[in-house]
C-alpha cells in the first residue's frame, strides 16, 4: 500500500466515527519519499488532506501533495504572526507537480511537526477539555506528560511552529490538546498515529463519562418537558416556515429540523440560556452555526400565535446583537457583514432548526451544533465551559482566508434555496418536472399516490439532501396537510408548487358516468385547490413569496369530442390560475399555468389507457398517436415531458419574476387553443 493509500485508509476510519471528528473537520497527513520525475532523484513529500475535504469520504484526489524541503524553507522567510496569512499563498510554490487539492491553513502544522504521520482532529471529548476553564490542569491530571496543553492560537503558520516546538521539547508526548480548538497526535507509523489519536479521544471520553456519572446533570434541571412526538412534530411543521422566513431576511435559506434526544434534552434544561449565549468555540463549529443560536424563551406549550410573535421580537434582537458583534470587532479591511440572521434556532419542547445555502449545509450546521452541545456537556461535567473570546471568533469568521474560500465557491444554480413540491411526480410529466427543478438547484418533494415510484424518483435525484418522497392522495385534505408538513420538516418550508397530479377517462357524454365526472374533478380540480390552499398557508407564513404552477391542458380551451369530464376539469384548473393570481399577488405569490397537448411518450396518463382511448377516437394505432398529434400542430413536432418541465422552469426561474396569471401553451402550436 502506498503512503497516500495508507493515509486515505486511516483518514476514512477516523472520519467514519463521529466521536473522533466532525464532518469536514480536522486533517491528517503522511510524509514519504517519491521519485522526482525531473531529476530522477528521491524527493521528500507531504501528503495532507486538502482544504474543504472530509476525512470520512477522503480519496487521493482530495490530498494536497507538497515538497517538504520547500515547506521547511518557509520558516526562514516567515514574516511573523501579524503577516502569517501570506504563508498560505506560499504553499502553492511548494506543490509537487499539479499538487492535488488546495493546501489548507493547517498544512504548516503537518509539515513542521517532526513525525511521519500527524492527525489533527475535532472530537467532542477533546474540545470539551480544550474549552474547560481549567483545561490545562485537567490535561496534566488526566494525561500526565503524554499529552501537552497548547494555549489557544488561531490556525496558521505560527500554530504549526508552536506545535513543532512542543513536539521537540516533549519527546515523550503522543500529542497535544489545543486550547479552544481540538487535538493533534503524531506517530512514526500510520497505525501508531491512529492509535495515539484514539487513545487521547477515548481517555478524554472515559474521564468525562466518570464525572457525568458522579455529579448532577451539567445542564441543570429539566424546566421544559419535550412535547409528545406527534404534538412536537406538528408544532415544528407549523413553526418551520415562520422561522425559515425570518432566517432568510438577508438571503434565502434552506432549513433542517432536528429533534434528536441530545437536542431535546439540551433545550429542556435550566442552563440552556446561559450556555447558548456563550456560543460555540471550535472554529469548525461557529463557522457553520454562527457564534450563537437564537433561543425561544417561552414555555413549550405556549400558544403558537404567541410563539410566532415572540420569534419575530427575538429575531430583531438577534440581528441587532449580531450587528453589534460585527461593529465591535470589524477593522477597516474586514469583509462586509455576511448577514445577521441566525443559523441555529432552538425551541424548547420542539427541537432545533438549522439553516444554510442548501439542504446539506443546513443539515451539517445542525450536526455541528449537536457537536457543540456535546462539548458543552463535557466541559460543564469536568469544569466550566469557557469558549474562546468574541474577538477571536470574529477574527476567524471574517478571516480574509475564509472570505477567499467563500468567493471560490461555484455560482449558485437558478433555483438554489427553493423548495418545490410536485404532485404526481412518480412518473411521466411530473417526474420530468421534478428532475428539471432539481437540476436547477431546487430541493424537491416528490409527491405521488404510488410511494414506490416516488421513492425511486427521489433516490435518483440524489436522496434526502436533494429530494424526498411523500405518499399523497391529492383528494384528501389530511394527506395534503401532511404533505406540506413533511415538506416543512424536511426543508424548512415551501416556495414552489406544481399541481400536476391527474388522470383522464375519454368517453362520450352519454357514456360518462357521475363517478367518472367526480373522480376527475376530485383529483384535478379539488386536488389542485387543496394543494394550492395548504401551500399558500405556508408561503404566507414564510413571507418569502412563492410560485404555484398548474399543469392544465390545451383542452382547457379547445373543445374536442368524447372528453367532457377531463376538459371541464382542466378548464376549472385554468380558471383557478387566474383567481389565485388575483388573490395571492399581495403576498408575492405568483400563479401561472402550463397547457400541454399530445404528451404521449413517458406520460402516465397515456400509458394508463388514455392513449388507447384517444387513438380509437382519432382512428390511428396507439403507437402512432404521438406522431398523429405532432402532425396536426403548426410546428409538426412531438411534445415530450421535458418540454413541459422546461416551461415550468421558465415560469419559476429568475427571468419571469413579474409574470403571474399566465398560461403557457406547450403544444407545438394548436391554433384552436390560442389564448384570446
Amino acid at each position: 500500500m502506498s503512503v497516500a493509500e495508507e493515509l486515505v485508509a486511516r483518514s476514512n476510519r477516523l472520519g467514519a466515527d463521529p466521536r473522533t471528528t466532525n464532518y469536514a473537520g480536522g486533517n491528517t497527513s503522511a510524509k514519504g519519499t517519491a521519485t522526482d520525475p525531473v531529476t530522477g532523484s528521491d524527493v521528500e513529500l507531504l501528503w495532507v488532506k486538502g482544504s474543504g475535504g472530509d476525512l470520512g469520504t477522503l480519496t487521493e484526489k482530495n490530498l494536497a501533495v507538497l515538497r517538504l524541503d520547500r515547506l521547511r524553507a518557509l520558516v526562514d522567510v516567515y514574516p511573523g504572526v501579524d503577516r502569517e496569512d501570506e504563508m498560505v499563498a506560499a504553499f502553492d510554490y511548494c506543490l509537487h507537480g499539479k499538487g492535488g487539492a488546495a493546501p489548507s491553513i493547517d498544512t504548516a502544522m503537518h509539515a513542521l511537526v517532526d513525525a511521519l504521520h500527524v492527525d489533527h482532529l475535532h472530537p467532542d471529548s477533546g474540545i470539551a477539555f480544550a474549552t474547560a476553564a481549567d483545561g490545562e490542569a485537567l490535561t496534566a491530571e488526566v494525561f500526565g506528560d503524554s499529552v501537552v496543553w497548547v494555549p489557544w492560537r488561531r490556525p496558521g503558520f505560527q500554530l504549526g511552529l508552536d506545535i513543532a516546538e512542543i513536539k521537540a521539547k516533549n519527546p515523550q508526548a503522543i500529542g497535544c490538546i489545543l486550547g479552544g480548538h481540538g487535538i493533534t497526535a503524531w506517530g512514526d507509523s500510520s497505525d501508531e498515529a491512529e492509535e495515539r489519536s484514539l487513545e487521547i479521544v477515548r481517555t478524554a471520553e472515559a474521564f468525562i463519562a466518570e464525572k457525568l456519572a458522579e455529579g448532577p446533570h451539567p445542564f441543570g434541571d429539566v424546566v421544559q418537558t419535550p412535547l409528545p412526538d406527534d404534538e412536537r412534530r406538528a408544532r415544528a411543521a407549523a413553526l418551520a416556515p415562520v422561522i425559515r422566513g425570518l432566517a432568510s431576511t438577508d438571503k434565502p435559506q434552506v432549513g433542517h429540523y432536528t429533534d434528536s434526544e441530545v437536542v431535546l434534552d439540551f433545550v429542556s434544561r435550566a442552563a440552556l440560556g446561559r450556555l447558548a449565549e456563550l456560543g460555540t468555540s471550535c472554529p469548525d463549529h461557529f463557522l457553520r452555526t454562527k457564534v450563537k443560536p437564537l433561543v425561544v424563551d417561552l414555555p413549550s406549550d405556549a400558544p403558537i400565535e404567541e410563539v410566532v410573535g415572540r420569534l419575530k421580537e427575538l429575531h430583531a434582537t438577534y440581528r441587532a446583537d449580531y450587528q453589534g458583534y460585527y461593529d465591535r470587532n470589524a477593522t477597516p479591511d474586514s469583509p462586509a457583514i455576511r448577514g445577521a440572521d441566525p443559523a441555529i434556532v432552538l425551541v424548547p419542547g420542539v427541537g432545533m432548526f438549522s439553516f444554510g445555502k442548501d439542504k446539506q449545509t443546513a443539515r451539517v450546521a445542525g450536526e455541528f451544533y449537536v457537536n457543540a452541545i456535546n462539548v458543552m456537556r463535557g466541559a460543564e461535567a469536568i469544569s466550566t465551559y469557557v469558549p474562546i473570546d468574541e474577538a477571536e471568533k470574529f477574527r476567524i469568521e471574517y478571516w480574509a482566508l475564509e472570505e477567499a474560500k467563500l468567493q471560490r465557491m461555484p455560482k449558485a444554480k437558478p433555483l438554489a434555496t427553493r423548495v418545490a413540491v410536485v404532485t404526481g411526480a412518480g412518473s411521466g410529466i411530473g417526474r420530468a418536472i421534478a428532475e428539471r427543478l432539481a437540476a436547477e438547484g431546487a430541493c424537491v418533494v416528490v409527491a405521488d399516490l404510488n410511494l414506490e415510484g416516488a421513492s425511486e424518483v427521489a433516490a435518483a435525484l440524489g436522496g434526502p439532501d436533494v429530494a424526498i418522497a411523500v405518499k399523497a392522495d391529492v383528494t384528501s385534505e389530511e394527506d395534503i396537510a401532511r404533505l406540506i408538513a413533511e415538506t416543512s420538516l424536511a426543508f424548512g418550508g415551501v416556495d414552489l408548487v406544481v399541481n400536476n397530479a391527474g388522470l383522464s377517462i375519454s368517453k362520450p357524454l352519454l357514456d360518462t358516468t357521475a363517478k367518472d365526472w367526480d373522480l376527475q374533478h376530485d383529483v384535478m380540480a379539488r386536488g389542485s385547490f387543496l394543494v394550492a390552499r395548504e401551500a399558500a398557508r405556508a408561503m404566507i407564513a414564510q413571507d418569502m413569496g412563492g410560485d404555484i404552477v398548474y399543469i392544465a391542458s390545451k383542452n382547457s380551451l379547445f373543445a374536442g369530442p368524447n372528453n367532457i369530464a377531463y376538459s371541464a376539469t382542466k378548464a376549472d384548473q385554468a380558471h383557478q390560475v387566474r383567481l389565485l393570481a388575483a388573490e395571492l399577488g399581495a403576498h408575492g405569490i405568483r400563479v401561472n399555468g402550463v397547457n400541454p397537448d399530445g404528451v404521449v411518450r413517458g406520460s402516465g396518463i397515456f400509458a394508463g389507457g388514455w392513449g388507447a382511448q384517444r387513438a380509437a377516437t382519432y382512428g390511428v394505432p396507439e403507437e402512432e398517436l404521438g406522431a398523429y398529434y405532432a402532425q396536426r400542430t403548426l410546428l409538426k413536432r412531438e411534445v415530450l415531458p421535458e418540454h413541459v418541465a422546461a416551461a415550468v422552469f421558465a415560469l419559476t426561474g429568475p427571468d419571469l419574476v413579474q409574470t403571474t396569471g399566465l398560461h403557457v401553451p406547450v403544444d407545438s402550436g394548436v391554433a384552436a387553443a390560442f389564448l384570446r
